[in-house]
Formats: structure tokens, C-alpha cells, sequence
């Protein structure tokens, strides 16, 4: 096997009470005094080391605070079935209180994460110095037709999750993992892959290794996405924003017209702040394909 990625800087771990849950954090560097910590959130079915690239391309030594959310990674998911999208903000909400208790902090999202970021810097502005949103670029909008329809699939979905027809696929080795990763993402080499394995999926008795997220993650959120409460959380996020787009257009793929990048452009309008870059030769696992790009930016627009 290819030798596994060499990390620069060390993380540790660090388990936290927030909201019932023990919170697994991972942390980079130590507090400098006057400057302000950089919290980087992960994404819909990925973990808090996943940013491990970024942060071992940026320039100068960082304290950063990174979380697995509410039932990924190392993070307990709780006496849960299913997910609540506002669950995520309080999270993070309690996360800084412990952390960087009344002061202003440099926020990081990517994809789901990013979508949480956005939405979070709308209701506690004054906690955020600067917000970079990685390919959080929200939801169709919905309409009140599609109420009855949804929650019934809410409904069925978790019935499929009770019977066990929705758990995540196990793999015969850290190595089956990495194959997978990659599949997914065909920019990400293998000594990346290698190494990320380690992390996405843990060794089960029977040695076969599950990846750490919750089944419960697949299943439909039962509320609707309502575009006109976004905007109005977009209206009221006072810090700076970059919104950090990938040269490969994911949102084509996923939703087949029923929701473009020119919609989501339109939405950013209501940022009263935001600036847009783009990221050349990366998918939407941006943070992965192109990390000392990724890096540069972040630490160019946070200075």
C-alpha cells in the first residue's frame, strides 16, 4: 500500500457536554490572546478531521476548533431517529459558549455546514467576525403542496429505519473504505483516502468497518424549505462573507434543474456583505481536491 498521507500538524481530542450529548471537537493550536478562533463545521455524511488538509496548508499555526456533529464521527447521536436542521444551530450555539464565550469568531461551513453557518450568522450576528460558506448553497425552494406528501415519506422513511433497510453499508476494511471515498470523489488520492478511512469508519466485532454517521441522516427532513425565511436570516448577518464555489457544478447533477446556480446567486443578493470565489480543477469535496487553494483563501479573507 502507498505510503498514508503525513500529517504537519497534530490535532487532539476533546469531549465536550452540550445539550445531553458528549461532543467530540477536534483542535488545532492554541488560543492566541486578541485574535480569534477559527471554528470549522463539516458537511452531511463527513467529519470534523476532514479538514486536517486545509489546516495543514495554511500558512501560519492556527487555533481551530472543529466539531463532529450531533452523530457523526465520535459525536453521540442520542436516543434519536431522525435529525432537526435547527438542532445544528443550537449546537454550535452552545459549542462557542464553552469555547470563545463573548468574543467574535472566524466560522467555517462547508455544504451542509454551510448551510448551517449562513443561517446561524443570521440569528447571532455579533458572534461572527468572519463567515466563509463552502458549497452551502441550501434547498429547492418548496411549496406548501408538498406538505402532506413529505411527511407522509418522513413517516415511511422512519419505518424503513426501524426495520434496518436504511443502515450504511459495512466494508471489509479500512482499505474498502478508502475505495469508496474515492469512488465518490475521484480527485482524492490514495494517500489521502488511506487516511481519511481512519477516520470516517471504525472496526465493528465482527471486523467489518461501518462508517460513523447515523442512519438516521438519510432520512427526509419532514420540514419544508422555506426560501423567504432564508433570505430574511441573509438579511441580518453583519460579518463579511465569502462564498466559495467549486469549478465542478454539483448543484446540475443533484437536482436536474429544480434548483441552479443562478438561484442560489440570487439568494446571496440578500447578503449584505458577500463576496464569491472560485476554486479551479475541485468537485464539492473542495476542502480535499484543492486544500492549499482552500487554505489561501481562508487565511487571505480572515487576516
Amino acid at each position: 500500500m502507498d505510503q498514508m498521507y503525513q500529517v504537519k500538524r497534530i490535532s487532539r481530542s476533546e469531549f465536550v457536554p452540550i445539550r445531553n450529548l458528549s461532543y467530540h471537537v477536534r483542535i488545532w493550536g492554541t488560543p492566541t490572546p486578541g485574535k480569534a478562533p477559527l471554528v470549522m463545521v463539516h458537511g452531511w455524511m463527513d467529519v470534523a478531521a476532514s479538514y486536517q488538509f486545509v489546516v495543514d496548508a495554511f500558512a501560519q499555526d492556527r487555533y481551530v476548533i472543529a466539531p463532529d456533529w450531533r452523530g457523526y464521527g465520535d459525536t453521540d447521536s442520542g436516543a434519536i431517529d431522525n435529525y432537526w436542521f435547527p438542532d445544528y444551530l443550537a449546537d454550535l450555539d452552545f459549542l462557542l459558549d464553552h469555547y470563545a464565550p463573548g468574543q467574535a469568531i472566524d466560522l467555517v461551513g462547508h455544504s451542509m455546514g454551510g448551510n448551517v453557518v449562513m443561517q446561524y450568522a443570521g440569528v447571532r450576528p455579533e458572534r461572527i467576525r468572519r463567515l466563509v460558506n463552502l458549497e452551502g448553497f441550501g434547498m429547492p425552494a418548496s411549496r406548501p403542496s408538498q406538505a402532506p406528501g413529505r411527511l407522509a415519506k418522513w413517516i415511511d422513511e422512519l419505518k424503513k429505519m426501524h426495520a434496518g433497510e436504511l443502515d450504511l453499508k459495512a466494508y471489509d476494511s479500512p482499505q474498502g473504505v478508502a475505495s469508496r471515498l474515492m469512488k465518490t470523489n475521484p480527485r482524492l488520492d490514495q494517500h489521502k483516502a488511506d487516511w481519511l478511512a481512519q477516520y470516517w469508519a471504525r472496526a465493528n466485532a465482527d471486523g467489518k468497518w461501518s462508517i460513523m454517521g447515523h442512519p438516521a441522516h438519510k432520512i427526509t427532513n419532514a420540514q419544508l424549505f422555506h426560501v423567504d425565511e432564508i433570505l430574511e436570516l441573509y438579511k441580518r448577518i453583519t460579518a463579511p462573507v465569502l462564498a466559495v464555489e467549486a469549478s465542478d457544478n454539483s448543484l446540475d447533477q443533484w437536482w436536474q434543474g429544480k434548483y441552479t446556480l443562478a438561484e442560489y446567486h440570487e439568494r446571496l443578493k440578500s447578503v449584505p456583505d458577500v463576496q464569491i470565489a472560485l476554486i479551479a480543477e475541485a468537485g464539492h469535496m473542495l476542502h480535499h481536491d484543492q486544500p492549499e487553494k482552500l487554505a489561501a483563501l481562508i487565511e487571505q479573507f480572515i487576516a
